[in-house]
């Protein structure tokens, strides 16, 4: 491996000091951009250094000394020259002072563009110390209180900031580019910002939502499918704050006519998360919404996914056949592409090519050539696709099936040998077909392509620390068609709300599934146009399980609510 292709200065620095070989660089290099994870933590896990070992190299690059716990007697004055939005966000502390300098502690090797962003929030030179990571976040939660304290004293602290900044930052009139490029760059804009995003990345959070309206502007994140509103921030913060976002995502601050798209790669909180950045002109400003695409929480390994056993067997059957289509369907939000990741992480080898187009591309993994689809030049699906079988592919991901021209490109690389993985829009697996067909496909192309349609959705699944049982009454048994006989007597479970969940009784999400596997008596029903509720019937008596089934699982199993199945299924 050359030195040009290492990236990560900590990994340069221990090529260069011939710590590690050319291949572990690489496996760690592979692992780091496949989970997300810090390069420091995987040389742990990996037992390839000690932490010791690591903050000696950093310490070595940055030409500063180590310190410990013991060592330091931080004084009050100096933990006021850092806010604890700050600190947080890049987990470095102050332990110095100087007339117009601070010391910071870290445990990572800061980039060139962390330094200049601190030099710039803390408005004053900044010099660092290496420090174990568990010392440096001993000492914020015993300055700067714990996690859950700290936010709130976060806010509080930047709104005097934002009401003190008050008159520099709001712009009148709007359309001088300049002052809006100094509003963006405000030091209290910029750490309030910053703020957001890490609250986001703690709460994991999959979307942000700046919203302006009339007379207020607000901000909500999406946590496990359900959207949850913030403090709000001063209406006339609105544009300073979406010109903010806009040009950390490298897009045109002057530019308020049309939706943009960019994005951001920045770190949060020790570790490197990708945000995918969407600005949309309304009536009242610009609405921004922030897709968070945190790796080191998303897994993209099938096996944790939470399918059923006889579920994971079929559709790992069906990914391994030589050719034909496999559709995944849900509405948006549903997990669709983490499930189509999961598939191609499995099949990514040496000896396959594989191939996907997607808008936008979601997560970058290493051995996938990723094509972003991008209407406004051309380059559709369509046209994507058809080059795609001139680069003699193995697998090929579509993002999705919208149109007679994709599907039948898709078909037409299925019959030439290809694996196709693709997604639809339907509410369930049988939909799929009804829908391929409205779009005008020939139905035996369809009967002689389709292998497997995965249906699924995303239910929240019950806070381990507040779960509480209760017997369900008679007609919560009989809404989800059952009987207290099948029930037998078990308790159903639901969440009494803590500060765990932040008193919604719910923590993280699970999948639910339905697998129709096409077989020969489906493909005769689909040559012949038979509706969606024939072709479910059919499955069903050939032992596919439905998304409600599944999810009556999940209730009584004690991972999910009645509430949530009902709503989903």
């Amino acid at each position: 491996m050359a030195d040009t292709e290492i990236h990560d200065p900590l990994l340069h620095q221990l090529r260069e000091e011939r710590l590690l070989t050319a291949q572990q660089i690489e496996d760690i290099t592979d692992e780091h951009e496949r989970t997300g994870k810090p390069v420091r933590q995987l040389l742990m896990d990996l037992g390839l250094l000690t932490e010791e070992q690591i903050l000696g190299v950093i310490a070595r690059v940055l030409g500063v000394r180590q310190v410990r716990l013991r060592d330091l007697d931080i004084l009050p004055e100096v933990i006021r020259a850092a806010p604890v939005s700050v600190v947080r966000m890049y987990n470095m502390i102050p332990v110095e002072t100087g007339p117009n300098s601070v010391t910071l502690a870290t445990s990572e090797l800061p980039s060139t563009e962390v330094n200049d962003e601190l030099q710039f929030v803390l408005t004053r030179d900044v010099n660092f110390v290496v420090m174990p990571e568990e010392d440096i976040k001993s000492q914020i939660n015993r300055h700067y209180g714990e996690e859950s304290e700290s936010v709130t004293d976060m806010l509080s602290a930047l709104e005097t900031d934002l009401e003190n900044a008050g008159d520099e930052i709001e712009i009148k009139g709007g359309d001088d580019i300049s002052m809006l490029a100094q509003a963006a760059n405000a030091t209290p804009v910029v750490r309030f910002v910053n703020l957001v995003l890490y609250q986001a990345v703690q709460n994991r959070a999959s979307d942000i939502h700046f919203e302006p309206f009339e007379t207020e502007f607000k901000i909500r994140y999406r946590v496990d499918g359900a959207l949850y509103e913030m403090a709000p921030p001063p209406k006339h913060l609105a544009l300073p704050v979406t010109s903010r976002i806009k040009v950390m995502s490298g897009l045109n601050i002057a530019e308020r006519r049309v939706p943009q798209d960019g994005r951001i790669q920045m770190p949060v909180g020790g570790r490197m998360i990708d945000f995918r950045v969407s600005t949309l002109p309304t009536q009242f400003g610009e609405s921004v919404v922030l897709r968070v695409l945190d790796r080191s929480v998303v897994s993209l390994e099938l096996e944790n996914l939470g399918m059923p056993d006889d579920i994971f067997q079929f559709f790992c059957e069906d990914i391994d056949k030589p050719n034909g289509i496999v559709v995944v369907t849900g509405p948006t939000g549903s997990g669709k592409t983490t499930t189509l990741y999961s598939a191609l992480r499995r099949l990514n080898s040496i000896e396959y090519k594989l191939l996907t187009a997607e808008e936008p591309v979601e997560y970058d993994i290493e051995g996938l050539v990723q094509v972003p689809v991008n209407e406004e030049v051309g380059a559709t699906f369509g046209k994507c696709l058809r080059a795609f079988l001139r680069q003699d592919p193995d697998i090929i991901m579509i993002g999705e099936i919208r149109d007679l021209e994709t599907a039948e490109i898709a078909i037409q690389a299925s019959l030439t040998g290809h694996l196709v993985f693709s997604t639809l829009h339907t509410n369930d697996a049988a939909g799929a077909v009804t829908r391929l067909i409205d779009m005008n496909v020939e139905p035996f192309l369809i009967a002689s392509t389709l292998e497997g349609i995965l249906g699924q959705r995303l239910v929240r699944t019950i806070c381990s620390r507040c779960r509480t049982a209760y017997t369900p009454e008679k007609n919560i048994i009989e809404q989800l068609g059952l009987n207290e006989e099948s029930v037998g007597g078990r308790s159903f479970y639901f969440g009494a709300g803590c500060s765990v969940c932040n008193q919604t009784g719910y923590k993280g999400r699970r999948g639910i599934y339905e697998y129709l596997r096409i077989k020969d008596p489906i493909r005769v029903l689909i040559d012949q146009r038979k509706p969606t509720l024939i072709i479910r019937n059919k499955a069903i008596e050939l032992g596919m399980r439905t998304l409600r089934d599944d999810g009556i699982r999940c209730i009584l199993d004690g991972y999910t609510t009645v509430e949530e199945v009902l709503k989903y299924t």
